[in-house]
């Protein structure tokens, strides 16, 4: 582990781990991230890294897959089964649709496929931080006829049956639940839960909202949670009778 005062900076209050074994892609990485101020600690293992995880305060994980020791998505699994909402981005070649999924249903919070463009690279870790210090002020919860959606335990609970959502698969119901019946754009939706918005990536919402609706639709109550409006986006509609929310 590259674990020297010159992988580590303390101007920030914010630690990202970079788990990383391509060096030069490393340290472009981390020449980008001081520029921002922020901590960093670089790791080339899965073993180095969930030592890091396991005793120091960290705010945002950027993870290659293929890595000397395993694949990046099992310490992603292992996070989310630990019950850890960290913030994890993956940085891979992989870049199959299958892949992708594979990854975000792992628990990744995004999936950015190299080569990719550095300004993307901050647009987005700026984004997962931001989408962190918003979560951790958040204690509301929503309820509607029939669904529960709490901000302080992340869960979904659709007529007493509780919803395994991804962490970004539960961002974009809550942000459409927070807006019922109001239509936002696929480029609307990628700002305002993503964090950023580029074009070309409307597809990124489309796929996590299928994905959604097929979680949503193995219970028979909530196949129309969210509806298609056709040319312009998407909108949460929620059941007949709404509750105090």
């Amino acid at each position: 582990m590259n674990g020297s005062s010159s992988n580590i900076s303390s101007v920030s209050n914010k630690t990202i781990l970079l788990i990383e074994d391509e060096q030069d892609l490393a340290k472009l990485v981390m020449l980008n991230l001081k520029s921002m101020n922020y901590a960093v600690i670089h790791c080339v293992t899965l073993q180095q890294a969930s030592q890091v995880i396991a005793t120091k305060k960290i705010d945002l994980i950027l993870m290659d897959r293929m890595l000397p020791d395993g694949d990046g998505i099992t310490l992603c699994q292992q996070i989310r089964q630990d019950g850890n909402e960290l913030p994890c981005m993956l940085l891979t070649a992989k870049d199959s649709e299958a892949d992708i999924v594979l990854g975000l249903e792992s628990g990744a919070d995004d999936y950015l496929v190299k080569p990719f463009s550095v300004l993307e690279l901050r647009a987005r870790v700026k984004a997962l931080l931001r989408r962190g210090t918003q979560l951790a002020h958040q204690d509301e919860s929503l309820e509607f006829n029939g669904i529960s959606i709490n901000c302080n335990t992340r869960e979904v609970i659709a007529f007493n049956e509780t919803l395994e959502l991804t962490a970004r698969e539960f961002d974009l119901l809550l942000y459409l639940a927070q807006h019922p019946k109001q239509v936002f754009s696929r480029m609307q939706l990628l700002e305002a839960v993503w964090g950023y918005s580029y074009s070309g990536y409307e597809h990124t919402v489309n796929s996590h909202i299928n994905r959604l609706r097929n979680k949503l639709a193995r219970s028979s109550y909530t196949t129309d949670l969210v509806k298609t409006v056709w040319g312009v986006g998407y909108k949460f509609a929620p059941p007949a009778s709404q509750a105090a929310s």
